[in-house]
């Protein structure tokens, strides 16, 4: 940042406050420039320039970030040697209990095709 830049972002800072205190002192600006030793277009230049400034922020395009929550799900891999589950899934198949969801997949459901079901799942449940 240039020095014109900070020097600009300084006043505009110190006029904020002037007007804050001026809102908090319940005078009129007229009567508040005066208490405050400076005249009353200097307080509304700087109104203006506060407002212009805050309306170029507001035009600025917002960049929008996702934050993603982190996911922690319970993964039941069925083993050869145990016996079959209650509900019925065979040895073959891959369980996932995430957020109240039961995902059962077979061994030849593709990883991408989970993949992406996860993290539907996860952006419904966060």
């Amino acid at each position: 940042m240039n020095t014109r830049a900070i020097a600009t972002e300084y006043r505009l800072a110190h006029w904020a406050g002037i007007m804050r205190e001026r809102e908090e002192s319940g005078l009129s600006i007229k009567a508040f420039s005066e208490k405050a030793g400076f005249h009353e277009n200097r307080y509304y230049y700087w109104q203006k320039k506060l407002r212009e400034t805050a309306c170029e922020e507001l035009m600025k395009p917002q960049v929008k970030t996702t934050r993603l929550a982190p996911v922690f799900a319970e993964v039941k891999l069925a083993s050869q040697h145990a016996p079959p589950l209650a509900t019925g899934i065979s040895h073959d198949h891959i369980c996932i209990e995430a957020a109240g969801v039961r995902i059962t997949a077979g061994c030849e459901y593709p990883v991408g095709s989970l993949t992406e079901l996860l993290r539907a799942v996860s952006q419904t449940c966060y």
